[in-house]
């Protein structure tokens, strides 16, 4: 099991191209199975396996328009299931 929390966030204006060439980047890493991410700043590396939860949600206003995309899973399954389920009646 993991000891801490490591996390990595990058904010910047990027073109359209730029953003697609990083999209293809996160996509050939979901297909290998390792995922890096760094910046002067730090860095971390994810390994996505199993399962990936996927949300997507989109937004518009006057002003502005947003589109978040997360996907997330979980590290250890050995809790997942380990529990008997019990049913009363």
């Amino acid at each position: 099991m993991r000891q801490g929390k490591a996390s990595f966030r990058h904010e910047s204006l990027q073109d359209a191209k730029t953003i697609q060439d990083l999209l293809k980047a996160i996509n050939k890493g979901l297909a290998k199975g390792k995922l890096s991410f760094s910046d002067d700043d730090g860095d971390i590396l994810l390994a996505p396996e199993g399962l990936l939860k996927l949300k997507v949600t989109a937004s518009q206003d006057s002003h502005q328009e947003r589109l978040d995309i997360r996907i997330s899973w979980q590290t250890d399954d050995s809790q997942i299931g380990t529990k008997p389920l019990q049913i009363g009646d």
